[in-house]
């Protein structure tokens, strides 16, 4: 039941998102799914979360991280991630990707908006991997040569910064931090990002990328990975 009730306050944010572009809607529709959004948010909240995440909550608790002010109860957060990571779409792939890291500062801001980049730059080598599996899976069936393939993967691989840069709007499913002893503030940022839309950047990334220098090449990868 819990994960029902997940699921579709996370299908609900997304569309409340989308509200600024939904100018067809009348403003009683928006107000209704906020009340619905609102309700979901308050009975997700004041259930318990799993034996698992409270475990690790306990866990990380012992080893100084703590909760910003206002940001929900340590082992919610962890219940969070698990559930987003074990999502999956129509066709049995994760829905998700996540992407996780820790940065130090002198101040919380600063480490959080380091950490937060590095997952996002965490992110982008997920999809680097993922789309050079695919050519290298071409590759294998004999329908891209083996120079093609070379130029591809090239051109994936200096891709990285463009698709990180490219990256929108994440969703924070954790947010943590600890006062080292020097007094400086270690920040772990976790986040998740939807899996088509990731790749999604990703081609557009390849494409601009091959664009310079194999045209051609673009439009046949196009076609052998049904892009």
């Amino acid at each position: 039941m819990k994960k029902n009730v997940f699921f579709c306050l996370i299908g609900l944010m997304f569309l409340s998102l989308n509200f600024a572009f939904a100018q067809e809607k009348s403003a009683k529709e928006i107000m209704e799914e906020r009340k619905e959004i609102a309700k979901l948010s308050k009975k997700a909240l004041t259930e318990k979360a799993s034996k698992d995440a409270r475990k690790e909550a306990k866990r990380l608790k012992k080893q100084g991280w703590q909760i910003a002010p206002g940001a929900l109860p340590l082992d919610k957060q962890l219940d969070k991630s698990y559930l987003m990571q074990y999502e999956y779409d129509e066709n049995g792939y994760q829905k998700y990707l996540m992407g996780e890291a820790i940065s130090t500062g002198e101040n919380y801001d600063g480490a959080k908006m380091q950490a937060l980049e590095l997952a996002k730059q965490n992110l982008a080598a997920q999809v680097q991997t993922e789309i050079t599996a695919l050519v290298e899976n071409q590759v294998a069936n004999s329908q891209l040569s083996a120079e093609d393939a070379a130029t591809v993967t090239k051109s994936i691989m200096s891709s990285k910064n463009l698709i990180s840069q490219s990256i929108g709007r994440t969703i924070t499913v954790m947010e943590v931090f600890r006062t080292l002893d020097n007094k400086n503030k270690e920040v772990l940022i976790r986040i998740a990002y939807n899996s088509a839309m990731a790749k999604q950047v990703a081609k557009n990334a390849v494409r601009k990328s091959l664009e310079s220098e194999a045209e051609d090449l673009s439009k046949d990868l196009d076609k052998l990975l049904n892009w």
